[in-house]
């Protein structure tokens, strides 16, 4: 594999956002999408990063970057209170009509963007000639949630030989070791800053850090890291010592594919958008999102993934982060029925919403 890379240079940032499955920041009554403020100026061009270069210069934490607040004792208080972490039994009763449709991956070569949706933020991308995972998560259970609501989209044996990994944050229900653990160890693995040490403690040797708004490029395939309105936590002493964030690849023709990750809604879209034109498919969490007053500053609720989807400028959109796991108190049908109607009401071609089943794959058309 040919690879290239170095560190783009640093915007300025104002702080980011928090989110985690383990910890739930409060936030205050939303009333509507946060407006994305106007950006001017040139947009500096990132140098690549090198491939497979783990860094040491990173700060001890990542809290200037949140975009609110992480929730205090009050907020824990008020939840354990309210106990609505867990949709109610009448919210469970669809969970045998969630759409799960396997079937074979579509032939890809070197000039095809294809995705298939194996569950949650996980997605069988293969783009410029490679099979990149996002956020693999394969288990069956992850820690501190019930088991899946549907099985995994693609089954691990039947997946083409993994050329990347990207990894949006630390939540294990993102990074999942036992996933991780089945690939072999000189897979190249894209990470936030702060968490490549993490990777190699298990033995992985091509392990390329960045920093919001860096890129590397790996077999002609460019990997941005881009800003997210989350945070990041594993344990009870990490709480965001690692950065957060999503990624745009492109390809050689110039075909872009926005993986979000995890986020709230904020005004990071409008300015991932300007500085990457032209995404071709932004791939948007539009779960897990109930209660607002606890979930609203770290995941989008799917009327914000449509706003998210056109402060971007992409072209079409598939929807995730929903339909696998219970993480939150929605009724598990009420993403999909929920972005469904937004998406009309925004007036948006409806063969641009690619809502696909778990398992189920789309082929971007040149």
């Amino acid at each position: 594999m040919t690879e290239r890379t170095a560190p783009p240079a640093r915007a300025a940032q104002p702080p980011s956002s928090p989110d985690p499955v383990t910890a739930r920041p409060p936030a205050p009554p939303l009333t509507g999408p946060e407006p994305a403020p106007p950006f001017t100026g040139p947009v500096p061009a990132p140098v690549l990063q090198p491939v497979g270069r783990l860094r040491h210069d990173w700060p001890r934490t990542f809290a200037d970057r949140l975009t609110a607040p992480l929730p205090g004792v009050r907020a824990l208080a008020r939840l354990a209170r309210e106990g609505a972490v867990r949709p109610r039994p009448e919210g469970l009763r669809d969970i045998p009509l969630l759409p799960f449709e396997p079937g074979p991956l579509p032939p890809a070569g070197p000039d095809t963007v294809a995705v298939t949706w194996a569950g949650h933020a996980s997605w069988v991308l293969r783009i410029g000639g490679l099979t990149v995972l996002t956020d693999p998560v394969w288990s069956r259970r992850i820690f501190g949630t019930p088991a899946r609501l549907t099985p995994v989209g693609v089954r691990w044996e039947d997946l083409p030989a993994v050329d990347a990994v990207v990894i949006s944050h630390n939540h294990f229900d993102h990074l999942d070791a036992p996933t991780l653990r089945r690939l072999p160890r000189h897979t190249p693995v894209f990470v936030p800053a702060g968490l490549g040490r993490w990777f190699a403690r298990r033995g992985f040797h091509r392990v390329t850090e960045l920093d919001w708004w860096e890129a590397a490029e790996l077999d002609g395939v460019r990997f941005d890291f881009v800003p997210a309105h989350h945070w990041s936590k594993r344990t009870l002493l990490d709480t965001c010592r690692s950065l957060w964030g999503g990624w745009v690849l492109t390809d050689r023709s110039g075909r872009r594919v926005h993986f979000a990750g995890d986020t709230g809604y904020g005004h990071w879209f409008a300015e991932i958008g300007r500085r990457h034109p032209g995404i071709d498919l932004a791939l948007l969490p539009i779960g897990a999102y109930a209660p607002r007053w606890w979930l609203s500053d770290v995941h989008t609720d799917p009327e914000e993934a449509v706003r998210a989807h056109q402060d971007l400028g992409a072209r079409r959109m598939a929807p995730m982060h929903w339909a696998t796991f219970v993480l939150s108190s929605e009724p598990v049908l009420e993403p999909l029925t929920r972005v469904r109607a937004a998406w009309e009401k925004a007036g948006l071609p409806r063969e641009e919403l690619w809502d696909l089943p778990v398992g189920g794959s789309r082929v971007l058309v040149p």
